[in-house]
């Protein structure tokens, strides 16, 4: 338990079962901050909570999703407080749904776009503050103060045993390139896929691939890494797996046994090469360390072009040229995780690294 806890690795293996017992440790304290001890209306800040955590594990995801909503709640509640004060004066509820409609309506012109949810949240808070002109002020005043509490609440239990985005990040590009290290030494040790096998393989491989994706914002957020470096991580990384789908669905798949030992042959050396580089880069991001990175120092021999046709038939000269691209690739997304190891490597370099430190 001690080491599922402290180990970021068994955290991100645990991760729905801690995310689930934070929120519930969560929902009891925002009970006992609000209900518990009698503030009015204590039931939003519990509200408040399930939305800026409830659906939401990583602490990237969280610190954002607070950030909006404060930024929200404070403007929708500042709009509200103001609408209970005119119809006070003047005691038109007609005056106080147009108002109420325009805002709404500015609020859904922001909420399709970047900052979407902060408009969304201004009308909501609003319609909770203000009701329909309706609510007193004290009670606008309570619902701003509950709907602050549970933010709280949620930013204090998202610093608790967090799950950094960066975690999931990096292992699941370390499970990818594991996968991309026997797929290479398979297709060249000329050991043919069956078409089942090789369809779930690529299939766990980009599904992976989406995932990662989905955890850029969060990670750019997390390290304070360039977005354009994540970027191009993943686009490199889609070569990768393009590159290896090609090979094992195309000439090289359905050469026969001699053309495969050829390919083998000619191959091998540089195919170890990169199963080594693909292996020491998922060490590193398993276990971290820029030394697991470095360029290889033994430079492979390339063969000469002219010399291609002795060894290798017409239509597998092709796959020979990908595997070269292939290698271009690998070492480029090599060099790219070595530039921003002191970004993601957070366990040695701390979850935040500001750019005045950043390698170049």
């Amino acid at each position: 338990m001690v080491r599922a806890v402290t180990s970021p690795y068994y955290r991100y293996r645990h991760a729905k079962l801690l995310h689930s017992v934070r929120v519930g440790l969560a929902m009891i304290v925002s009970i006992l901050a609000t209900t518990g001890i009698n503030i009015p209306h204590g039931i939003w800040s519990s509200v408040t909570l399930l939305v800026v955590i409830g659906g939401l594990q990583h602490h990237g995801n969280i610190r954002k999703k607070a950030a909006d909503r404060a930024a929200g709640t404070l403007l929708g509640a500042s709009i509200g407080l103001v609408l209970i004060l005119q119809q006070n004066l003047f005691g038109s509820l007609w005056l106080t749904y147009v108002l109420m409609s325009i805002v709404a309506g500015i609020c859904a012109w922001y909420a399709i776009g970047k900052a979407g949810y902060i408009g969304l949240l201004t009308a909501i808070t609003m319609c909770i503050v203000a009701g329909h002109g309706d609510n007193m002020i004290d009670t606008g005043l309570w619902r701003t103060l509950n709907v602050l509490i549970g933010i709280v609440i949620a930013l204090a239990f998202s610093f608790a045993l967090p799950l950094h985005a960066t975690y999931s990040w990096r292992y699941l590009l370390a499970d990818n390139l594991r996968g991309c290290a026997r797929i290479y030494t398979r297709l060249v040790d000329g050991a043919p896929f069956d078409a089942d096998e090789q369809l779930k393989t690529f299939l766990e491989l980009n599904a992976r691939l989406v995932q990662l994706r989905a955890l850029m914002p969060s990670v750019a957020k997390e390290i304070e890494a360039s977005p354009g470096k994540l970027e191009e991580i993943q686009r490199v990384h889609r070569s990768v797996l393009s590159a290896l789908e090609i090979m094992a669905t195309g000439t090289l798949a359905q050469a026969n046994a001699t053309g495969r030992a050829a390919f083998a042959q000619q191959c091998g050396a540089e195919a170890r090469a990169v199963r080594a580089m693909l292996l020491a880069m998922a060490r590193g991001l398993r276990f971290g360390g820029a030394a697991r990175f470095l360029a290889p120092k033994v430079v492979l021999a390339r063969v000469p072009s002219s010399a291609i046709a002795q060894h290798l038939t017409p239509e597998l000269q092709g796959p020979y040229w990908l595997g070269e691209r292939l290698i271009e690739q690998v070492d480029r997304l090599r060099a790219l995780l070595l530039e921003t190891e002191p970004n993601w490597n957070i366990e040695r370099h701390g979850p935040q690294v500001r750019a005045s430190t950043r390698p170049g």
